[in-house]
């Protein structure tokens, strides 16, 4: 029985590569992939300097720990607002609650698993408590916009293990009329603060360093922004609805060199939820099925400045781990639902995830290849963050939502992907350009 590490492949220049690639471009240093990647499912494959064992000794842990199939989508709710000013957070918690578990044909009594992020007002005890719910399970992961893909993840494995049957998950905030929390201070804060990092200049550092290296331009960034407005055009609750060109997305004013505003998200109120089962209470319900068979989470930071590269994100190391345990390649994929709080961050994780190569994304995207029913990957039909909703500044959850909308065949029938049966939903949290986590996950419609 073949080891891990016999599926990895070596390039001309030495460096190891996933199943799947022929070439790898880049700084990152190959060994720290290799070892990431092998610590991902070697709890389940075994380590590539220790020799298998045969099938039948193994332990019932080493043959069954996977997420794959055990976890059903069962509902979904994204709140049609975008601004909220008569509403509380802790009520729009409430109310997209409500609108999964009644999407799914549930009731509250029938929640035992809750999860939650830092957007939650008071934190976890309090929103169970505000929310009416009675649990045995719980989870306050807090990784930013991707927590709830994270989420996602740990709610099937907990499913998985008996520790909960039913889970919900949640995101509400209300950033355009309401303070935004401030962010956490981490270790790093005296040593950074200094320097005035933001979110538009963390992003934008991202991007003009892969300007620099692969020669990727404006123009092909502004295709990101013009596929998802040609999608938000049939989203009624899209803030931006209006359909852009490439000239329009240069002449918006300039936010952080080289990103235009129009390379930026929407800031909107609103939110959305998720409801969790076990295959068996799935199948019991009237909504189509759709289960995850893969899960990935992987963190990146600078580590002082070692093997420093603003090229690439988490999703290097998150996406394989999620594709390995589904069992499935990028090529398979049918629709993405990629976070786009800007346009460099759709560009950089569709290569990290290996829909094309490093370095060729700004090709892939001005090829048209993420309109619906004129390219290759389909992304964001619902307009996305780009256009339509960005809750919190988390767009983790509403790419949950439109994949499984998606594979339910519920999306616009003007944006719907014919016969999809086959969805990614990824996103990061925190800064591209600094520290961030990122999350992948694979979506099968049954």
């Amino acid at each position: 029985m073949p080891g891990i590490a016999d599926k990895f492949t070596q390039s001309a220049q030495g460096r190891l590569l996933w199943p799947g690639m022929t070439s790898f471009e880049g700084d990152i240093p190959s060994r720290g992939i290799a070892l990431r990647y092998l610590s991902a499912v070697g709890a389940c494959q075994g380590h590539a300097d220790r020799p298998q064992k045969p099938l039948d000794e193994e332990t019932p842990a080493e043959s069954f720990l996977t997420i794959k199939g055990k976890a059903y989508i069962a509902g979904i709710y994204e709140h049609p607002t975008r601004h909220a000013p008569d509403k509380s957070t802790a009520q729009l918690h409430a109310e997209v609650a409500k609108g999964a578990i009644e999407d799914a044909g549930l009731t509250k009594a029938d929640i035992d698993g809750y999860f939650c992020a830092g957007d939650a007002p008071g934190g976890l005890w309090p929103m169970v408590d505000y929310l009416g719910l009675k649990v045995r399970h719980m989870d306050s992961t807090e990784t930013g916009g991707c927590s709830y893909l994270i989420h996602l993840g740990h709610a099937a494995e907990a499913i998985a293990a008996g520790k909960c049957s039913i889970a919900l998950i949640t995101l509400a905030g209300k950033p355009r009329t309401g303070v935004m929390p401030p962010r956490a201070a981490g270790a790093e804060v005296d040593f950074e603060a200094a320097y005035g990092a933001t979110t538009h200049n963390a992003y934008g550092m991202c991007a003009m360093r892969h300007m620099h290296d692969y020669g990727t331009t404006s123009e092909q960034l502004a295709w990101i922004k013009v596929a998802a407005s040609h999608h938000a055009q049939y989203n009624p609750h899209a803030m931006l609805k209006d359909v852009v060109t490439v000239e329009d997305v240069l002449n918006s004013p300039m936010i952080s060199d080289p990103l235009h505003r129009m390379d930026c998200c929407v800031v909107s109120d609103g939110g959305g939820a998720v409801i969790v089962t076990t295959p068996e209470i799935a199948k019991s319900l009237k909504k189509p099925l759709v289960r995850l068979i893969g899960h990935g989470e992987a963190m990146k930071g600078p580590r002082g400045g070692k093997d420093l590269d603003l090229t690439y994100s988490a999703g290097v190391w998150s996406g394989p781990r999620a594709f390995e345990e589904a069992g499935v390649t990028p090529k398979d994929i049918k629709y993405a639902s990629i976070y786009d709080s800007f346009t460099i961050t759709v560009l950089m994780q569709i290569e990290d995830l290996g829909f094309c190569k490093k370095g060729e994304g700004g090709k892939f995207v001005a090829d048209g290849n993420l309109i619906s029913g004129v390219g290759k990957l389909p992304f964001n039909t619902d307009g996305g963050g780009l256009c339509s909703n960005h809750p919190v500044n988390r767009g983790g959850m509403t790419k949950i939502i439109e994949a499984v909308r998606q594979l339910r065949g519920e999306a616009h029938p003007k944006v719907q992907v014919p016969n999809c049966d086959l969805a990614v939903a990824h996103g990061t949290g925190g800064l591209l350009g600094v520290r961030h986590a990122a999350s992948t996950c694979i979506l099968e419609r049954v």
